[in-house]
């Protein structure tokens, strides 16, 4: 079942219970209150029947016994009572019927216990009777002023009732006009949701039609047009447009990596295949040409083996490497560091700068990485003749390792994009000129790891100065106790 289809019922269904309670409230509501109304006329008609039970007995007839006087009651004239829809029947004190209306062809009952508390002054409104013969009807004390000691004394009970049939029928009648619009109204519901839903999920078909068609073009450079309305539809589309944006990029930085890391293989392993293919022909019986051959595998092999750090590194850090953190001494480290690279400086003077004492805790291995990155790129980027120098200070709270080089220097546009992944500012891309663009990504993640950072500053053609800042430890001060003087 789609989407679509599911909130379409769960629209009617939620519309369907609130239709019905508000249905089943409205007839309670209307039957209660056509009750009220029988009950109210009931109660005026007891009313009228009291006032002229009391009317017909103003000036009362007796006599006087031997130890008592006799009072004589006229009856109430329950048969000139004029009412079609109303019924009256009278009981006196002993419950025998004194008379009823015309209109009663049989005589009423009531119950012992509701005619005790009529004759206890309690008037009592109460449906009986079932289906066709079901009726409304009062119960209540009949009253009359005795003229010897002035009060109200109870003379009997009046039951005065109507018939429920034309109130039954008219409830029916509501109750089924309430069931056939209500039909009728889920059924619109129904359309006017199903057409709503239609109409809501229409720039989402949309949206899943482009997206759709640029999968299956394979061209993430197209994106999905935004809705005109700011509203959810359009932070989604923002949000699928971003992710194409970051799929391109993904893709294309895949791309260029698999370019970069195949001409750096390439490169590498056929100077190693030329040198072989020399001494093969001989060049292993003439010592100098031996050597020569031999020393450029060398440099080739460690080439291969710092690019294949470098990508195992990375790969390392996205699965969540953690440094092994132990107490460093950079000065020690940076005399470590001159000794690799004079093998690799050739034509290039590696010096030595400022030569401070720091010491940090962080990953040896890693912080040596990162300055053999930074060395080897001054290294393959300065001409020549020119000067490489490894320095290290001391700034407030950081230890900084610098290398500078009088190289050819980084264009300003370059220079936000260096840290990179796979970005190289030299795609001319010659044998001993740039790298796959893995290695100051490398030294930006140490530098971060260790909770330092990186610092660049270029001057294109003049040379470039690398510092990597990492946090010193700091010292425990050695609490002097303090004596009170005597």
């Amino acid at each position: 079942m789609s989407l679509r289809t599911r909130l379409t019922l769960s629209y009617v269904g939620f519309f369907a219970a609130a239709l019905l309670a508000l249905d089943i409230g409205l007839y309670f509501i209307v039957r209660q209150a056509l009750i009220s109304s029988i009950d109210n006329e009931l109660r005026t008609a007891a009313r009228l029947f009291q006032q002229g039970l009391a009317d017909s007995n103003q000036t009362p007839e007796g006599y006087v016994t031997d130890d008592a006087v006799v009072v004589r009651i006229q009856r109430p004239a329950v048969g000139g009572f004029v009412a079609s829809n109303l019924g009256v029947q009278v009981y006196d004190i002993t419950g025998a019927v004194a008379g009823r209306t015309r209109n009663l062809s049989d005589e009423l009952a009531v119950e012992p216990e509701i005619f005790a508390r009529a004759l206890a002054g309690e008037t009592v409104p109460q449906t009986v009777g079932s289906g066709a013969t079901r009726r409304r009807e009062v119960v209540g004390p009949l009253y009359l002023r005795n003229p010897v000691n002035g009060g109200l004394q109870v003379i009997g009970v009046a039951q005065v009732a109507r018939s429920l049939a034309e109130t039954d029928l008219a409830l029916s009648v509501f109750a089924y006009a309430l069931l056939g619009g209500g039909v009728v109204v889920l059924m619109a519901a129904a359309r006017g949701g199903a057409w709503l839903t239609r109409a809501a999920f229409r720039p989402i078909d949309e949206i899943t039609a482009t997206a759709q068609s640029i999968v299956n073009a394979e061209d993430l450079s197209r994106r999905v047009p935004l809705p005109p309305s700011q509203d959810e539809l359009q932070r989604l589309t923002v949000t699928i447009n971003e992710l194409l944006g970051r799929l391109d990029d993904l893709f294309s930085t895949q791309r260029r990596f698999i370019a970069d890391v195949s001409h750096e293989l390439r490169t590498p392993l056929a100077a190693m295949q030329g040198n072989l293919e020399v001494l093969a022909r001989g060049a292993a019986r003439d010592p100098e040409l031996l050597a020569e051959s031999l020393g450029d595998m060398r440099r080739e092999v460690a080439r291969l083996i710092r690019m294949s750090n470098d990508l195992l590194l990375l790969a390392r850090t996205d699965a969540g490497f953690e440094l092994h953190r132990e107490p460093v001494e950079l000065d020690t480290l940076l005399l470590e560091l001159h000794r690799e690279l004079r093998t690799l400086a050739g034509p290039v003077r590696l010096l030595l700068g400022a030569e401070d004492q720091a010491i940090v805790t962080g990953d040896r291995d890693r912080i040596k990485q990162a300055l053999l990155n930074l060395g080897i790129n001054a290294i393959q980027h300065t001409p020549p003749g020119g000067s490489v120098t490894l320095g290290l200070s001391r700034r407030p709270g950081f230890a900084a390792l610098s290398v500078s080089d009088t190289g050819t220097g980084i264009a300003t546009e370059d220079l936000p994009h260096i840290f990179e992944r796979f970005f190289r500012t030299d795609r001319a891309r010659s044998r001993n000129r740039g790298g796959a663009g893995l290695g100051l990504s490398i030294v930006k993640w140490v530098a971060e790891a260790h909770g330092g950072q990186i610092e660049v500053t270029s001057t294109p053609g003049a040379g470039s100065t690398f510092t990597l800042l990492l946090p010193l430890d700091q010292p425990v001060r050695e609490q002097v106790p303090i004596e009170l003087a005597a």
